[in-house]
């Protein structure tokens, strides 16, 4: 299944996104009324609650005084925590129980407030953050949910704020305008991205870039590159030893096709051979390139790796798989870091994609010219690597 993240701040109009998703056929997992669940009368955790915070936070007739426990744990970090270590275990054994009963074949949101605190990035295949300014969340708060002003500004400062969340996220929705344009967003967003993501998942049917056309250097590449290795790492565990991000996308000021390169260490390439390394990766959203087995070495031979290749039609992206310390391991954090340390071999560099990307616009041929330049760098690059070791 595909797993999207949808995160936003309190009065951001996350619910309403939610809401839409569910029309469009998703199933929608509300991490807020399973909070709500998991404290009803009877529970164990409303039981545990009332003997940690004493009787007054619950009602005659055994219902949770959520207001009452909020005033208590908000800005009190030690009651907060004890707080969430009685219903944080509910919480997430109903989360799986409920994602283990999606179908196989869904799209599958998890509506999740503090997804960015709780630092989950990796745990899905796209994250989606809903943004509005914080004088209109307050504004909601207090006319739509009767919030004190002092009491929405305090709960909007104790959330993270609208960076983290941007670093966060695959797409953002702005929701400053009118409800039709909170839809109309969510609709194609579900139609261009949510729905063929899922069926490329499930194919196996990875992205590529159409052309080698140069884009403008993207600030926020590498933080796109942050959330992909996120996932990696989420999926394959202790077996990876070092997630780089690799290429021209991580090199400041450098155009670059539009194309995320990533370098995922193992300790040894039987390893990444394995079958539940590549089902996990592929589950992950990264499938095997087949026939891709090695690079080509500057001293004529090769150097083994193995390809894996997003299956996300809104990002493409590559993941090469090394030993770490091997020379193609070296290799390619070496030249990242020239090309960051030196603006002269950077910018020769870019002049010499431009005029590459030019001649040749399949992708794979321009690939293939590009080894040329770097064979003519590479006495710069060893004087370069060698200042830095001395």
């Amino acid at each position: 299944m595909l797993r999207v993240g949808l995160t936003g701040g309190i009065g951001s109009g996350k619910s309403s996104v939610a809401a839409r998703l569910a029309g469009l056929g998703a199933v929608v997992i509300d991490a807020d009324r399973i909070a709500r669940e998991v404290v009803e009368p009877g529970m164990p955790s409303l039981t545990a609650i009332r003997e940690r915070f004493g009787p007054s936070v619950v009602s005659d007739d055994g219902i949770l005084d959520r207001a009452g426990l909020g005033r208590i744990v908000f800005g009190d970090r030690a009651a907060l925590r004890d707080l969430e270590a009685i219903t944080h275990p509910a919480i997430w054994a109903r989360t799986a129980e409920l994602f283990a009963a999606a179908p196989d074949d869904a799209i599958v949101v998890h509506d999740m407030p503090l997804l960015v605190e709780a630092g989950m990035t990796g745990e899905y295949h796209l994250v989606l953050a809903v943004l509005t300014d914080t004088e209109t969340r307050v504004q909601r708060l207090v006319e739509h949910r009767g919030i004190p002003e002092d009491d929405a500004r305090q709960r909007i400062a104790a959330q993270a704020d609208d960076d983290a969340r941007r670093a966060a996220a695959d797409v953002l929705l702005d929701n400053n305008g009118s409800p039709e344009d909170l839809a109309t967003a969510v609709d194609a967003l579900w139609q261009s991205r949510i729905v063929p993501f899922g069926e490329a998942l499930r194919s196996g049917t990875r992205s590529r870039a159409a052309t080698s056309a140069q884009s403008p250097p993207d600030p926020t590449w590498p933080a796109q590159a942050a959330r992909l290795l996120a996932r990696i790492g989420h999926a394959l565990g202790d077996r990876v030893v070092a997630l780089e991000h690799i290429g021209s996308t991580a090199v400041p000021d450098l155009p670059a096709k539009d194309v995320i390169d990533l370098q995922v260490g193992v300790r040894d390439l039987t390893e990444a051979d394995g079958a539940a390394f590549v089902a996990d990766l592929a589950s992950a959203g990264f499938v095997r390139v087949p026939g891709v087995d090695h690079d080509n070495a500057k001293d004529g031979g090769t150097w083994p790796k193995r390809l894996h290749g997003s299956v996300d039609p809104g990002r493409v992206a590559h993941v090469h798989v090394r030993a770490v310390g091997s020379p193609g391991w070296d290799w390619a954090i070496d030249v990242r870091d020239w090309l960051r340390a030196d603006p002269e071999a950077r910018d020769a560099y870019a002049a010499a994609k431009v005029a590459l990307a030019a001649r040749h616009t399949d992708s794979g041929d321009y690939a293939d010219a590009k080894e040329a330049w770097f064979d003519g760098a590479d006495d710069r690059l060893r004087t370069w690597r060698a200042a830095r070791q001395s």
